[in-house]
């Protein structure tokens, strides 16, 4: 196949472009076709998508991860398709790795690209942690997910919210107060999502907040000493998943660097065959 080819002529004719190579016929492009349905599409894209990252972190300064990425934007009602190689083209624009800083300016580069109103941009990726047990000190390696959306609005700006998942212990209160030889206890999952209403805080200080306000922390390695230390701290501070979510949304509005949150806390039941779940949303400013 011939390696050069000349730019992209556009047919007013047919609101397609054609890509027009020596010895080759001209390429018609379908997705610039009109489309006459007149339904809009609210988000078109590509979605998981891997791409290497680095990520800011308050003990290392940085650590390298990979994410999952989904890219998207509205279409027209008048276009036919979208063209799903822009979204990969500005991801690549930088090179082999994406930060934080160039992350926000994705939605952009697609408004730039592409005939859109708005632009959204996910990233899921896990987070490394070393953590230390509470009695050994033995460390050992925790994983926690995140994940950054992007939305933004053609001349009107966006919106920025992290969100990070942590696994918890929690004891059941009831269990407790009825029991004479012990209460049940199970780990549960806090999804935790945030907008800033000023400087962004780290994810370790949203992860500390949430493992704050449970019975006690998940960790990686635990010695016996370890074992103990947990589970006397867990009978010791019973919560129901209403209390999760209540005690964070306590300390999140404390904090006082936040537009929006939402918590949401689902105990993987130990002795029940369902799950215990509870939520809390608020907009702050």
């Amino acid at each position: 196949m011939p390696s050069a080819c000349k730019l992209p002529l556009f047919s007013p004719a047919t609101a397609a472009h054609f890509y027009i190579c020596p010895g080759m016929k001209e390429l018609k492009d379908t997705q610039n076709e009109k489309d006459t349905r007149q339904i809009s599409i609210d988000r078109v894209g590509v979605r998981d998508v891997r791409y290497p990252i680095i990520v800011s972190d308050k003990e290392q300064r940085t650590q390298s991860t990979v994410a999952t990425l989904a890219l998207m934007v509205d279409l027209p009602e008048e276009y036919k398709g979208t063209h799903m190689s822009r979204f990969v083209e500005a991801l690549h624009e930088h090179r082999r790795y994406l930060d934080v800083h160039s992350a926000v300016r994705l939605p952009n580069q697609l408004l730039r690209k592409l005939p859109a109103q708005r632009a959204r941009v996910e990233i899921d990726f896990p987070f490394f942690r070393l953590k230390k047990a509470p009695v050994s000190g033995m460390e050992g390696m925790m994983d926690y997910e995140v994940r950054f959306v992007i939305d933004t609005e053609r001349d009107k700006g966006g919106t920025f919210t992290l969100t990070v998942k942590v696994p918890v212990t929690t004891l059941c209160p009831c269990s407790k107060a009825m029991s004479t030889h012990g209460a049940h206890n199970q780990r549960g999952i806090v999804t935790y999502s945030v907008r800033f209403s000023g400087a962004a805080v780290w994810i370790e200080d949203l992860i500390d907040l949430i493992e704050g306000c449970a019975s006690c922390q998940v960790y990686s390695i635990l010695k016996r000493p370890d074992e103990k230390y947990v589970t006397d701290h867990a009978y010791e501070n019973p919560v129901f998943v209403e209390d999760l979510v209540r005690n964070i949304a306590v300390a999140t509005e404390k904090y006082n660097a936040f537009s929006w949150y939402r918590v949401e806390a689902e105990n993987f039941e130990s002795i029940h065959n369902h799950n215990a779940y509870a939520m809390v949303e608020r907009t702050l400013v």
